[in-house]
């Protein structure tokens, strides 16, 4: 029985300390709908300051939408954009592209949390009690830092010249970066998809 509920709770503690992603607030255009099969391109943008994130980040994007979805680093370099929106909207267009995905690192919130050294056995009588107390007196578990991580998804339509879908995700506690930028595109493309925004 002992063992069994240990196990159990390993198992609960491992899903809470996992990675999970979710949609904290969405918006969609209720005019719009993408049939990805009819798009011609799109670009997709990481706006993050490391270069090698950014370029790993827009690779994973790009990869949801093989043949669809180009690197903004191909297109825009690592300079500022110095130009007007007519300017660039016109040279997308006669580029053929339809639009572009911009993702952007919101903030991170920290929280402290107490973690025990193992499962309370309170109910199973004193000794079960008396050993848990013993042994918890002597290594009484430590404080993690919880980090929950936001991120900010936009999509701009060239030809309507607007925003037309834009969602902010939280994650929980990724392993990496990487890990939480492809939880974000999961999550994301999933939303767009119930919906009925993305085919």
């Amino acid at each position: 029985m002992r063992t069994k509920l240990y196990l159990i709770w390993i198992m609960l503690l491992l899903i809470a300390c996992g990675p999970s992603t979710r949609i904290v607030n969405s918006w969609r255009d209720p005019e719009v709908t993408v049939n990805t099969a009819e798009l011609n391109k799109f670009m997709v943008a990481a706006l993050l300051r490391d270069e090698a994130t950014r370029r790993t980040v827009e690779d994973q994007m790009a990869s949801q939408f093989p043949g669809k979805a180009v690197q903004s680093y191909n297109v825009l370099g690592m300079g500022e954009l110095k130009e007007n929106d007519d300017y660039y909207n016109a040279q997308f267009k006669s580029q053929g592209f339809d639009g572009i995905v911009i993702m952007r690192f919101v903030r991170v919130e920290q929280e402290a949390r107490w973690v025990p050294t193992s499962f309370p056995s309170y109910y199973m009588g004193w000794r079960g009690y008396y050993g848990f107390a013993w042994t918890t007196w002597h290594n009484p578990g430590y404080i993690t830092i919880d980090r929950t991580y936001y991120v900010e998804v936009n999509v701009y339509s060239f030809q309507r010249n607007k925003l037309i879908w834009s969602g902010i995700t939280s994650t929980f506690n990724p392993s990496s970066q990487t890990r939480l930028f492809n939880n974000v595109i999961s999550a994301v493309t999933r939303k767009m998809k119930e919906q009925g925004f993305l085919k």
